[in-house]
């Protein structure tokens, strides 16, 4: 039986907590020692967050399940957290599935379908994902190739573009239902890259999508762009984790970006604050690589974080955190944009 949360309850009584109504959640790549180490985490590493979890009394929970209960707003078991994994590597299996299966965890693994399909030796088989759904795994969507999601090929129309991008999602959702019998219909965007028209195709689908931005999903987030905790690499550090898994969702009436792609000038966001006693004079912002975002307060409730200078060539970030009135925990938000190189052929947020 999968550990999860079971409300009993009686006259005068309940023993189950139903106060949370956000989700933290994990991404993982490799559990490996001999995988590139930005993308991985050893054996050991993992089950020290893993024993961590259990210790600190973390429900681990179905993803699917507590994002359909956090759309219609229902609670979820206090300190849920979700599992989840990029790409569909074979260590995965090997190297992170014994540690999960001991503790009855459910877990999603995003799976891009080329090697599964090419029968890669480095790739999981269908006959090992049937396996591991046996004991609580869930396959989802990661697009066949994995690419840039954004960038068109060589002389490509934005129409031969977006129909490509939309095969993309669309193959491995029958892939899914064909090879598994089931289709979650959650996505992961590779790289974390999507801009509007990409989101579209998920909505119209009533697919859940995920970004590669940090902090914790809540009914207010964008569920075509969710974010994730990344885990691995210099982030599979325990003691920062800890803090990212008792984050809160920073409590935005809105956030804007000024869009996806970034340009020569430094990025900014305008964060309006929904009503409430915040301690908004520990509100930090931090920019990739740069330290502090300048803040500037244009009312009571709003802040613009502007970078100071601009991001150079790939992705770049801003992180907001502010501690709550217990000083405990922090809520967190964060933003991603990218700044195309010229020869990359990113699709214009014009066109």
């Amino acid at each position: 039986m999968m550990r999860s949360s079971l409300l009993v309850s009686g006259i005068g009584m309940s023993v189950a907590l139903q106060a949370q109504d956000y989700l933290p959640i994990l991404q993982y790549h490799h559990v490996s020692e001999t995988t590139p180490r930005s993308t991985s985490l050893s054996p050991a590493e993992f089950i020290g967050h893993m024993d961590y979890l259990e210790s600190a009394g973390f429900e681990v929970v179905d993803l699917r399940t507590a994002l359909n209960k956090i759309k219609v707003n229902s609670p979820l078991p206090e300190k849920a957290v979700a599992i989840t994994f990029d790409d569909s590597y074979r260590d995965i299996y090997t190297g992170a599935f014994p540690i999960l299966s001991e503790r009855e965890y459910p877990f999603t693994v995003f799976i891009n379908t080329e090697p599964v399909l090419a029968k890669r030796s480095s790739a999981l088989t269908w006959e090992q994902m049937k396996e591991m759904e046996k004991s609580g795994a869930v396959f989802a969507n990661h697009t066949v190739n994995h690419p840039y999601m954004m960038r068109k090929e060589e002389g490509e129309t934005n129409e031969a573009w977006l129909s490509r991008m939309t095969q993309e999602v669309d193959t491995v959702e029958e892939l899914l239902l064909e090879k598994l019998d089931f289709t979650p219909k959650m996505f992961a965007y590779p790289y974390g890259e999507s801009n509007q028209a990409i989101r579209n195709i998920m909505k119209d689908r009533g697919i859940m999508a995920f970004g590669q931005q940090s902090g914790v999903v809540s009914i207010d987030s964008d569920f075509e762009n969710l974010p994730r905790f990344p885990a691995s690499g210099v982030y599979a550090n325990l003691a920062t984790l800890k803090t990212k898994l008792n984050s809160q969702p920073m409590p935005l009436l809105n956030a804007d970006a000024g869009g996806d792609l970034a340009g020569a000038d430094p990025v900014s966001i305008r964060l309006t604050f929904k009503e409430g006693k915040y301690r908004f004079k520990d509100l930090a912002c931090y920019v990739s690589g740069q330290g502090k975002a300048n803040l500037e307060w244009t009312a009571d409730n709003q802040v613009v974080a502007t970078a100071p200078k601009a991001f150079g060539t790939g992705r770049g970030r801003i992180n907001c955190t502010m501690p709550d009135s217990t000083g405990r925990s922090y809520y967190w938000y964060s933003n991603v944009w990218i700044r195309p190189a010229a020869d990359q052929h990113y699709v214009s947020e014009k066109s």
